[in-house]
């Protein structure tokens, strides 16, 4: 008997939206998923939570849920903690995953508070169950908040060690039928070296999945990258801290590097 392939391919439902959804068609794309990697909470080269950095993120995050994009934003945390340094420091990988996936929760808490204050609703979900301050993470109910115009934050990754928040947040993307997915990091896009190093790093407007996984391009980890080709899901990969640059890549101008 002829066995089937294994693929990370999962079955995806159109989005179906009901009577109080909004915003659909306002945009090229209606239901995103952004990334936000740790440093986002603090200043650059900096640890910790930084206010004034929270505040700019949250406000560059209402301005994309006002123009009626339904909106899910996964964190990371490596202001806080990186799972990786603390392997490399004698505690076991499975443990310092652990901790920088709380740590991803942290991160989430304070910008949920900051977004709801500035007039956003938000639902905070995780991976691993904290009622006293999260809902557990529910597909169903997670699209529902999507259709309701509430925000949704994913925290805890997907919940298991040796995962990364890429990761996690190219399966939350799949899950909620995302249209696109929008890494925000620091800098402008994918270089073909360390723009931070090298002066004359060349930025890629366009690459192929497969082209990413190849040439092994620090953009994101291969499981990531193959989840999101699998399932025809365009990544954006730009830099968060020049404003409207998440609004524009939703709206689907050219801004970072595209990945399709």
């Amino acid at each position: 008997m002829k066995k089937n392939k294994r693929s990370l391919k999962l079955r995806r439902a159109p989005i179906i939206a009901g009577p109080d959804a909004i915003g659909m068609g306002r945009g090229k794309y209606s239901r995103v998923l952004l990334k936000v990697s740790g440093e986002s909470f603090c200043k650059t080269n900096g640890r910790g939570i930084d206010v004034d950095e929270i505040n700019f993120l949250a406000r560059e995050i209402k301005e994309v849920i006002e123009t009626g994009v339904q909106l899910a934003v996964v964190v990371g945390g490596g202001n806080i903690v990186r799972g990786s340094q603390f392997s490399q420091c004698g505690v076991s990988s499975a443990t310092a995953d652990y901790m920088g996936m709380i740590a991803t929760v942290v991160n989430a808490l304070a910008l949920q508070d900051i977004l709801e204050k500035i007039g956003v609703q938000t639902r905070l979900q995780t991976a691993i169950p904290m009622e006293a301050v999260a809902e557990p993470f529910i597909r169903r109910r997670a699209i529902r908040h999507l259709e309701k115009g509430r925000l949704v934050i994913f925290a805890a990754g997907t919940g298991n060690p040796h995962f990364t928040t890429d990761t996690a947040a190219a399966l939350r993307a799949v899950e909620i039928n995302a249209q696109i997915f929008l890494k925000a990091t620091k800098v402008n896009g994918v270089y073909d070296s360390d723009p931070t190093k090298n002066q004359h790093a060349k930025m890629y407007q366009h690459l192929a999945y497969m082209d990413v996984l190849k040439s092994s391009l620090r953009v994101m980890d291969s499981t990531a990258i193959t989840l999101c080709m699998e399932n025809k899901i365009p990544i954006v990969v730009c830099n968060f801290k020049k404003q409207n640059n998440i609004k524009k890549a939703v709206q689907g101008q050219k801004v970072g590097t595209l990945i399709s």
